[in-house]
């Protein structure tokens, strides 16, 4: 039974090595090692959780966008510079950055020494290795032209870094003034008002409203915090519950999110951007459109979005012209349909979805912007209510006191 094994050899420059990589024994370990160029100094098998049946490996770093990029950069310099494959894998093998890139990359090297394609081996690990990746280099084989391949990943590969950063930020922003807003109020509620709330009921006076509900909301607080914590986690993971227990409940719920007015247009955008992106790669690599559709549908994260999708491939592989079934989904601007056309007319499609993947790109970073723009003033004023109300409620009884002493 095959297991991993972790080892320290030295490369051909003297080099220092060091590594995991799934061997049938120690005497495999060797001759795998030996035909990768390397000199076994020491090995062991890794170790694994006690009761957990967790090997180490599983706990390292996946490897990151830029990983990838750097791995796809890396062997589109050296096809470009004609290095053999097997030299350029070994090269990189030993140069990734990620742990775990540099073992899988030891296997995909094992694995082509042994006679399986590049593409073939990558999809050992499609975990790391997805379908886009598998496509492209498959077409890359088939023309005979990977360097093409690896040039449409590499730029597929910081259009989603690119993305990702943007949505990290869509994300991360409300998400810091949100917990401001919360801390603060939970820190007026807890501490500030209870300070005070002892001298304005010994005031001897009928106390107004506000300040009433404000001395109200600051006891619940203080006595029920755990109960808000409790309802927020519990209604989190509830949600997350049911978005996996019920398909029916996650469209809808998908689809509720399409429907809200700020979030979801741009939901909408990103899902889309990402489908034009990879069709664009995928279709300039000469993969027939089918194929091209269905990779990139893969892409599409919002299960309303995926079904309107579906009918998108549906018509497509029933004779429609794909500029008429992105018309009928009703999920792409008029704009973008008529650059399809366009381009289905002259018979160059390649441009049209470069410029449409650079249409979506800018709306998202316009989206993004604009939520950010508006969310901001929206927490300060939500911020600066909470003040007020806790200005009004503590200094308007101290106010009407004063009003009514005789000096």
């Amino acid at each position: 039974m095959a297991e991993r094994f972790k080892y320290k050899a030295y490369n051909q420059k003297g080099r220092p090595i060091r590594g995991v990589i799934t061997a049938a024994n120690e005497v495999d370990l060797y001759n795998q090692l030996a035909a990768a160029g390397l000199d076994l100094v020491s090995c062991a098998p890794v170790a694994r959780k006690s009761g957990a049946g967790i090997s180490v490996p599983f706990l390292r770093r996946k490897p990151k966008t830029r990983d990838m990029i750097q791995l796809f950069m890396s062997l589109e310099q050296m096809q470009s510079a004609g290095v053999p494959m097997l030299e350029a894998l070994g090269d990189i093998r030993e140069s990734m950055d990620n742990q775990m890139l540099r073992d899988i990359m030891s296997d995909v090297y094992r694995d082509v020494t042994e006679g399986s394609s590049l593409s073939d081996a990558m999809a050992n690990h499609s975990h790391v290795f997805g379908n886009l990746y598998l496509a492209l280099i498959r077409a890359g084989e088939s023309t005979g032209d990977l360097t093409k391949s690896y040039m449409q990943l590499v730029k597929y590969l910081k259009w989603k870094d690119d993305m990702e950063t943007k949505i990290r930020k869509a994300k991360r922003y409300p998400m810091i003034l949100g917990a401001v807003v919360l801390l603060t109020v939970g820190v007026m509620m807890g501490f500030v008002v209870p300070q005070v709330v002892g001298f304005l009921r010994n005031l001897g006076q009928e106390l107004p409203f506000m300040t009433v509900s404000l001395i109200a909301t600051s006891d619940f607080v203080r006595a029920f915090w755990w109960v808000i914590l409790v309802t927020l986690i519990g209604s989190f993971i509830v949600f997350k519950f049911l978005r996996k227990a019920s398909d029916e409940f996650a469209y809808r719920t998908d689809a509720l999110i399409l429907d809200l007015p700020i979030a979801g247009p741009l939901v909408r955008k990103i899902n889309i951007a990402r489908y034009a992106q990879t069709f664009g790669s995928l279709y300039s690599s000469g993969i027939p459109v089918i194929n091209c559709l269905k990779a990139s549908q893969l892409t599409v994260t919002n299960l309303a979005l995926i079904e309107a999708l579906e009918a998108t491939l549906g018509q497509v592989q029933t004779g429609a012209s794909l500029s008429q079934a992105f018309a009928a989904s009703g999920e792409f601007p008029n704009l973008v349909v008529r650059m399809i056309k366009i381009g289905e007319g002259s018979g160059n499609l390649t441009p049209v979805f470069d410029q449409i993947s650079e249409f979506y790109t800018k709306d998202v970073d316009e989206a993004v912007q604009g939520l950010i723009t508006m969310i901001e003033p929206a927490l300060t004023l939500l911020l600066g209510g909470m003040i007020l109300w806790i200005a009004a409620g503590v200094f308007g009884p101290i106010y009407s006191s004063f009003e009514k002493i005789d000096f």
